[in-house]
């Protein structure tokens, strides 16, 4: 598969400048900033209540922030819609998968293909997936709500294969999988990495989230209590034992 490397720029996928989100008069995000650069894994760690899925779905444009900046892929993401965002670069899997139930696994690839089509044709795109995820196509026929958990989750993975997108916003990718599905999982994210993708990924594992992105930040209620680059926060002893349970 042709690799999904860009052509270098200084300017950031992902910049975000004191971000408040509110629910009604519950705030969920207090002032976050923070930025990831093209071709960078970053990781969003902390607890449940943390934030971590509310910045990702004010970042693709399901949420409006209060106050603050986000900028994904060049676009406001204050003001452009969730397609548009997608159509610009930006592709968003959420907590759950995000698959369409009541569709068969090649139509939930189709959309997925028609949101940002590339020179590819469809057809050429569709042989990448089953190249990488042989198991979809033997499901290819099936609806996506009949699928295992861990075969949503390489439906919601192989979308980053036919729609090839400039940034991944991932939630949890390895909620509900089994330890087998998981390290599937991350294979797949691995390869993805080494092609030039940049990801920002919320995971509440947070020593996988760790050892797989480049730089992570804690969001703790709402705020941005640490940052760092990852090989720092998994060696420094007041982190592993707060965060990773760890002495």
């Amino acid at each position: 598969m042709t690799a999904m490397l860009q052509p270098h720029t200084d300017a950031p996928l992902v910049a975000v400048n004191e971000l408040c989100v509110s629910y009604g008069r519950i705030e969920a995000l207090r002032g976050i900033s923070l930025s990831v650069g093209r071709g960078e894994v970053v990781a969003v760690v902390g607890a449940n209540g943390a934030g971590k899925t509310t910045l990702l779905r004010t970042l693709c444009g399901l949420v409006r922030p209060t106050q603050g900046q986000a900028l994904v892929c060049g676009h406001d993401a204050r003001l452009a819609s969730p397609h548009k965002l997608a159509a610009g670069g930006m592709l968003h899997i959420p907590e759950g998968r995000g698959t369409l139930q009541t569709l068969s696994v090649r139509d939930n690839l189709r959309i997925a293909y028609d949101i940002r089509p590339s020179t590819q044709t469809f057809e050429a795109a569709l042989a990448a997936v089953y190249q990488r995820f042989p198991h979809l196509e033997t499901r290819q026929a099936q609806l996506a709500g009949n699928l295992s958990g861990g075969e949503q989750q390489m439906l919601a993975l192989s979308r980053a294969v036919i729609n090839r997108p400039e940034l991944l916003l991932l939630d949890e990718p390895s909620l509900g999988l089994s330890p087998i599905m998981v390290s599937s999982a991350y294979r797949t994210l691995r390869a993805l990495k080494e092609e030039g993708l940049t990801i920002l990924l919320v995971e509440q594992n947070v020593k996988l989230a760790l050892r797989f992105a480049d730089r992570a930040y804690v969001l703790r209620q709402g705020r941005v209590v640490r940052e760092g680059s990852s090989e720092a926060l998994l060696h420094d002893p007041d982190f592993a034992a707060h965060y990773l349970g760890t002495h």
